[in-house]
């Protein structure tokens, strides 16, 4: 007898914004496949399409409305959730069409609209999802979201008023989402929050059962134990807190990635003050130093914003002699951008745009020096590659250990013909520019 199994609904997904929202996704999407929903790569398939919202900037708002409009245009049945669902009467005026709005985190939500929308008829076989979850991000890197929410109460940001404040996970659930993402092929775990430096502190820094012992609920001991898991750990989100001085011994000894992701955002005192942002960036100089001094191949990481209001010609001249004197790896920036809600709106001394447009180019221009000299430097140093895409007939590009995926720079190679996702190669670095490097795998 055959058995003629139905058909499931299939789930189309549009993720937007940061990596965070990225995890929500996977978490969403891995369970309504343990529901035994189909995934569809496109929007003619899908039975209903969900659409996870950034609301960070103005700007990502409207990149989020338009990417709703573009999901009704061509399905019309749409699901939305993420940050701006917090702004459901904005959607709903835009869209009113629109089946379900859910906030950020709301997984149960959802999963229950989705329910509602495409209701999967019953069958024991259709509920199967790999053991470490469905994944957005390639197989061989996998992001580890440690925290919800954060504490800060920065003026242009209005992320605590979208996903509260600091909510830590266990670690013990941590590492046992970890263990099984390495068990199913992730080589690097890239570890995120709002502040991962302050994970734990909501846990008052607790303890719990762990492998016949004990992990405390701090990024130190998180760290650690993640780098006894064979993967490539790399911290995103690090807010330069004093016991993240205890993070760079991990990374001399190979534990932990060399590389930190530090929002320092601005440099001049006044500027730091409006942002209230912690202002002691002699300080950190300092310890940026000491740092290299323990762990002299660590790469650091920022973004700042230029043309924040109030910001004048003498506080941008003393970002760039900063920036010069830290010497930073990788460096985004950001022109001021008004965001509703956030407390920066109405402080004195717009700065205005074209003003910003000559700042940003101007700090874009010294940051691309600064790496420009520091990757050619790398030139004749063999260096550890992650390969992201190989194409068969010898080339390939990856990452070193200085390099997340999506926001900094690559390693092209050459001669690399039995190279393979996911493949950590040795390579000779040959040449370099501004942002990559290129070279040839060796031995």
């Amino acid at each position: 007898m055959t058995l003629t199994l139905p058909s499931a609904p299939k789930i189309g997904m549009v993720s937007l914004g940061c990596p965070k929202a990225l995890v929500d996704s996977e978490r969403i999407l891995t369970k309504l496949r343990s529901d035994g929903y189909s995934l569809s790569s496109d929007y003619e398939e899908a039975d209903v399409v969900l659409v996870n919202t950034c609301g960070f900037l103005d700007s990502a708002k409207e990149e989020s409305l338009a990417a709703i409009g573009e999901a009704i245009a061509e399905n019309g049945r749409v699901i939305v959730t993420g940050c701006m669902g917090n702004e459901a009467e904005v959607i709903r005026n835009r869209f009113p069409e629109v089946l379900a709005i859910t906030g950020p985190h709301q997984y149960e939500s959802v999963v229950g609209a989705v329910h509602v929308a495409a209701p999967m008829p019953p069958s024991a076989y259709l509920n199967l999802v790999p053991e470490s979850g469905l994944k957005l991000t390639p197989r061989h890197y996998s992001y580890l979201k440690i925290s919800e929410g954060c504490n800060h109460r920065c003026s242009f940001c209005i992320i605590p008023s979208i996903r509260g404040d600091l909510v830590s996970r266990r670690p013990d659930a941590i590492l046992r989402e970890a263990e099984k993402l390495v068990a199913a092929g992730t080589r690097e775990l890239l570890v995120i929050s709002q502040d991962t430096s302050a994970y734990g502190v909501d846990l008052r820094h607790a303890t719990w059962p762990w492998k016949g012992g004990e992990v405390r609920a701090h990024m130190t001991d998180l760290a650690r134990e993640l780098g006894t898991l064979g993967a490539w750990i790399r911290l995103h989100y690090v807010y330069p807190y004093p016991h993240v001085d205890q993070v760079i011994p991990l990374m001399a000894e190979g534990l932990v990635t060399p590389y930190l992701d530090i929002p320092f955002q601005h440099a001049a005192p006044s500027v730091l003050k409006a942002m209230k942002r912690p202002a002691n960036e002699a300080k950190v100089l300092e310890r940026i130093h000491r740092w290299r001094e323990i762990c002299p191949d660590i790469a650091i990481r920022s973004s700042f914003v230029v043309g924040f209001p109030g910001e004048t010609e003498a506080d941008f001249d003393y970002l760039l002699q900063w920036l010069e004197e830290a010497q930073l790896d990788r460096v985004g920036a950001f022109r001021f951008e008004p965001v509703t809600g956030a407390a920066a709106n109405s402080l004195p001394g717009v700065v205005p745009e074209e003003v910003k447009e000559e700042r940003y180019a101007r700090l874009m221009e010294t940051t691309a020096r600064i790496s420009a000299a520091k990757l050619q430097a790398k030139v004749g140093r063999q260096i550890d590659v992650i390969i992201d895409v190989a194409d068969g007939e010898g080339g390939a590009s990856g990452r070193s250990k200085a390099d997340a995926p999506e926001i900094d720079g690559e390693v092209h190679l050459r001669d690399a013909a039995d190279a393979k996702q996911g493949d950590i190669l040795r390579v000779l670095v040959e040449d370099a520019d501004e942002h990559d490097l290129f070279g040839v795998p060796v031995g």
